[in-house]
């Protein structure tokens, strides 16, 4: 469920930069200035869309990684939890298999 929200939220941020890249030029376009002037505005409005793409693909790696190295130390826990208990219970399948067998010979001698 939470992977879905991430996803709602990431589609909305690039949606949202998209459209404002989309609608600075829109609006540069529009505007009554000469040609020289209008391409370096949208030149311009560009470097700086793609500086905060940057930014946001530069903080979705960061937050990658800290997922990834926070469900590594999570199943490492989870591994070395499972190793424990498999070994206290054959620990005690020995213990009762010992006390059959003891107490098997113990009939067998009566």
């Amino acid at each position: 469920m939470a992977q879905n929200e991430e996803d709602s939220k990431t589609g909305f941020l690039i949606g949202f930069l998209a459209g404002a890249v989309v609608g600075g030029i829109v609006a540069l376009l529009y505007a009554p200035k000469p040609g020289k002037e209008l391409r370096a505005d949208i030149k311009i409005k560009t470097g700086e869309a793609m500086d905060s793409a940057e930014e946001y693909v530069s903080a979705a790696k960061t937050k990658a990684v800290d997922i990834i190295n926070e469900g590594k130390k999570k199943s490492e826990g989870l591994i070395t939890e499972a190793k424990k208990r498999a070994e206290s219970l054959l620990g005690d399948a020995e213990k009762i298999l010992t006390d059959v067998r003891s107490k098997g010979s113990d009939k067998n001698k009566n």
